[in-house]
């Protein structure tokens, strides 16, 4: 019974105090409690801050036209989104909660010798905040007004967005670029050079051979150079680049739009994750992110357009296929159906005019066009290319786009080779076989027709000698 009494003691004191709080809560204002603003002020109309990081540094932004300039202590272009927090969170910052409205010891807060100062002036008006250290929970941090007593909470997470030195508040573009003007890129390294131009807005491999490049990979490494980023400034203006390994560098960049052209220097490694780095018009020497090493000393071979057709089964309007001394040739017509709409319809062309088995022609384009090369070598001796296995044309787009490619075998390696590029690329070797074995499928006979007839003296098919 104790153990009853007990239960419904504490049974109803829970209920009194969902109660007391379903109150309380009822009669807030919808929204919770508003909070006081720090300052008066909208970002835009900020005109100039000056941020004293905690290590000491000071850095000063002043608004110039539709931007802003970096003026101390160095003069260079900001990182445009961390000025646009800096001045957005000024003037939202709120008061999390008063402390103190005058407190005897400013110490205790960590606010007699402020580990960060954020000043602005807008309007003529100025404002300054002085920020301590955290809460013991970490979830504020301790703050004031230079021109008044009162100490306040504002949010720890503001602490990112205030305690930023000179590095932290600066552009960190290695190279100013613009990235729809780019149409040429060359890197050169010890021994090679790699070459890119492009034209009607494909990329294609210029050195050291003439060749289609792998766009993707091009315009990766395109928009990598673009967004590139330094992650600190290992000297403003040395007067010697050998320490950094930039008077011979590992790998020179250059990228060029229309006249004009932008040079990468890389050079040698500074630590385990970093290179050294300098844009060849500037005295500053950066670090970068080394992978980008690895990107540009890629072999030609693993820039190349690895598809051997740029045509596909849904865009191709001709067929040729070549074997053993005779040529397959099919094209595809606009017909109209049993219902008098149009439809496209493949049609054998050569060696005579003959109707095509849809599904067949489709697989056949379809192998063809799906052949990848998995490498390039420089010659095609050694790859059965000089008496191939089979030619394939497609033309595609229409008619506007003629692709030939030749397969042959060596061994157990395939190998094709396609006109107008050099050397010849590896496929696997179950690649060639399934070409064949679709282009097999479509000469065979329909199930349907009649075998033909034997000529005179011959026997029919199962029938025994003549008596």
């Amino acid at each position: 019974m104790r153990g009853l009494r007990s239960f419904l003691g504490l049974f109803l004191i829970l209920v009194a105090l969902a109660a007391y709080l379903y109150f309380v809560d009822s009669t807030r204002e919808p929204g919770g409690e508003r909070l006081d603003k720090v300052f008066g002020v909208e970002a835009d109309a900020i005109e100039e801050v000056t941020v004293r990081a905690e290590s000491g540094e000071r850095t000063t932004l002043r608004r110039s036209g539709d931007g802003w300039q970096m003026v101390e202590p160095v003069a260079t272009e900001p990182d445009s989104a961390a000025v646009s927090s800096l001045t957005t969170n000024i003037a939202s910052l709120e008061i999390q909660r008063i402390i103190d409205d005058n407190p005897p010891d400013l110490a205790e807060y960590g606010l007699a010798e402020p580990r960060v100062e954020v000043a602005f002036t807008a309007g003529g008006e100025e404002g300054r905040l002085l920020i301590g250290r955290k809460t013991p929970p970490g979830t504020d941090l301790y703050a004031k007004l230079a021109d008044g007593p009162r100490v306040f909470l504002i949010a720890s997470y503001l602490d990112s967005t205030f305690n930023r030195d000179a590095f932290d508040l600066r552009d960190k573009a290695v190279l100013k670029l613009d990235r729809t003007a780019i149409d040429a890129l060359a890197i050169e390294t010890p021994g090679r050079t790699v070459r890119f131009s492009k034209a009607g807005g494909d990329w294609r491999l210029a050195a050291p051979v003439d060749a289609r490049a792998d766009a993707v990979a091009v315009d990766g490494l395109v928009s990598r150079l673009n967004t590139l980023q330094m992650k600190s400034i290992a000297a403003a203006g040395p007067s010697s680049l050998a320490e950094f390994g930039l008077e011979k560098p590992q790998a020179t960049v250059r990228i060029g739009s229309g006249s004009s052209e932008a040079t990468l220097l890389v050079g040698a490694p500074s630590g385990d994750t970093d290179v050294y780095a300098k844009d060849a018009s500037k005295p500053m020497v950066v670090t970068i992110d080394a992978t980008l090493v690895d990107e540009l000393t890629k072999a030609p071979g693993e820039v190349r357009q690895k598809d051997l057709f740029d045509a596909r089964a849904f865009n191709a309007t001709h067929l040729e296929i070549a074997r053993a001394g005779e040529t397959l040739a099919f094209e595809k017509a606009t017909v109209k159906n049993a219902e008098g709409q149009d439809e496209e319809r493949w049609r054998q062309t050569a060696p005579a005019a003959a109707e095509a088995d849809q599904t067949k022609v489709d697989n056949l384009l379809s192998a063809i066009t799906q052949a990848r090369a998995g490498s390039f070598v420089d010659s095609t001796a050694k790859t059965g290319l000089n008496a191939p296995e089979l030619t394939a044309t497609v033309k595609s787009d229409g008619g506007s786009r003629t692709e030939t490619v030749a397969f042959g075998r060596s061994g157990g390696d395939a190998y094709a080779s396609r006109a107008g590029e050099p050397g010849a690329a590896t496929i696997e070797a179950s690649t060639l076989d399934n070409i064949v074995k679709a282009l097999e499928e479509l000469q065979k006979p329909p199930a349907n027709e009649a075998a033909p007839a034997p000529a005179a003296g011959e026997r029919e098919p199962g029938q025994g000698p003549e008596r």
